[in-house]
Order: C-alpha cells, then sequence, then structure tokens
C-alpha cells in the first residue's frame, strides 16, 4: 500500500498527539514550582507536554476537517483507557522474589497516582476537545477561513479553562485543599493562555509549512473530509 502526503502526515500528528496526551497524564501527577511573575505557584508536570495536544488539534482541524479532529480525540481517549488498563495489570501483578518489598511499594504508589491524574484527565479530556474543536469550527465559519491566530487561540481559551478546572479538581479535590486546587487551576490556566499565545507563531509557521513544503491544503469552510486520504 502506498501512502500520499495527506496520509502520512494524519499518522505523524496523530502519533504525536497520542504520545503527549499518555505521557502528559503519566507525568502530571507531580507539582512543580512556577515562579509566575513573582507568585510561587504549583503547576502539574504533565503541561510540559499539554500544550503540543492544542497545537495538534489546531492543526488536524484545519488540514482534515472537524471530523477528522473527533476522531483523533476519540483514538486519544481509547488509548488511555488503554493505558489505564495495562497499568492497572502491571501493578496487579504479583512481583518476583527479586523485587524488593520497598521497590514494589514505590513502584504501587507512583502508578497509582498516574492512575487518578489518568483518569481526572480523561474525563476533562473528552469534554475540553470536543469544546475545543468545536468552538475552533465556529470561528473559522464565522470568519471565513481568516485569522488564523483567533480561532487557534479562542478555542483554546474557552476549551482550556473547562478542561482545567474539571482535570485539577478530580485530581487534586480529594488530597488537597479547595483553595489551593483553585491555585493550581489558576496557574495551569494562565499558562496555558500565555503558552497559547506564545505558539501562535508556531501554528502559523505549520500551517506555511505544510502548505508549502507538502503541497497539502487546509479543508474549505464549511466542508469535511470523511477520512485523512
Amino acid at each position: 500500500m502506498i501512502l500520499d502526503g495527506r496520509t502520512k502526515l494524519f499518522v505523524f500528528l496523530s502519533a504525536l498527539f497520542v504520545t503527549s496526551l499518555v505521557v502528559g497524564d503519566l507525568i502530571g501527577g507531580k507539582l512543580v514550582q512556577v515562579n509566575l511573575f513573582g507568585w510561587i505557584l504549583a503547576m502539574p508536570a504533565g503541561m510540559l507536554a499539554f500544550p503540543v495536544t492544542f497545537l495538534l488539534t489546531d492543526l488536524v482541524n484545519e488540514f482534515y476537517g472537524k471530523k477528522a479532529a473527533r476522531y483523533l480525540t476519540l483514538v486519544g481517549f481509547v488509548m488511555a483507557l488503554y493505558t489505564i488498563l495495562l497499568i492497572n495489570w502491571g501493578v496487579a501483578l504479583p512481583p518476583h522474589a527479586w523485587t524488593g518489598d520497598a521497590y514494589q511499594a514505590s513502584y504501587r504508589q507512583i502508578f497509582a497516582s498516574s492512575q487518578r491524574i489518568l483518569i481526572a484527565s480523561v474525563t476533562a479530556y473528552l469534554v475540553g476537545q470536543f469544546l475545543d474543536i468545536a468552538v475552533f469550527h465556529l470561528l473559522k465559519v464565522a470568519t471565513r477561513g481568516r485569522f488564523l491566530w483567533l480561532r487557534a487561540t479562542g478555542s483554546t481559551v474557552v476549551s482550556q479553562l473547562v478542561d482545567t478546572i474539571v482535570v485539577q479538581l478530580l485530581a487534586f479535590g480529594s488530597v488537597l485543599t479547595l483553595s489551593n486546587v483553585f491555585r493550581i487551576v489558576f496557574t495551569a490556566y494562565v499558562l496555558k493562555l500565555i503558552i497559547a499565545i506564545l505558539l501562535t507563531p508556531v501554528i502559523y509557521a505549520g500551517h506555511a509549512m505544510v502548505e508549502r513544503w507538502l503541497g497539502i491544503l487546509p479543508v474549505p469552510v464549511g466542508e469535511e473530509v470523511g477520512s485523512p486520504s
């Protein structure tokens, strides 16, 4: 089977999207210290990977349409559930005698924490992604395909507010005070907005690279493609 450029690009974007999503979930249980304009705040380590998913969703939406972006979202959802299944299986398997009790306890603690983050993230992910896709598409139609920066940033501003609140409440609501949870929400959301603005040139660069180097044109306003090919 010979794959054309459009299909190859879709496969690459999908692989990068799923990797960023799952790795972001796995490392999300660690809170890192952030100095935000002189304020010392906490941020989940998963924020290192999640901004990439915003960029990829917008690129897929732009070049393959809303249906393809929704399909990619569902693929990511299934892969996240598959990850949870494998983690549960790995933790439940009886350890070999060579594995010390301390190591087994650390293994269980680390992956049990990741599991909580995964479940919270999967729940918020579906809501945030579908909202992002819908807002992106609405803005694209409203602006008749102009102002890429507006639909890319606007969809992130709306969807990630909902996503951030849901995921942090589910992930840390049972282990931290409500005030601390909302501090994390504030930090994560502000950073997402900053990252969304900083990623705008990257989106334009990716848009231009796909069009000029690969010869792939965006989906016309009001049209959809049924598959990546």
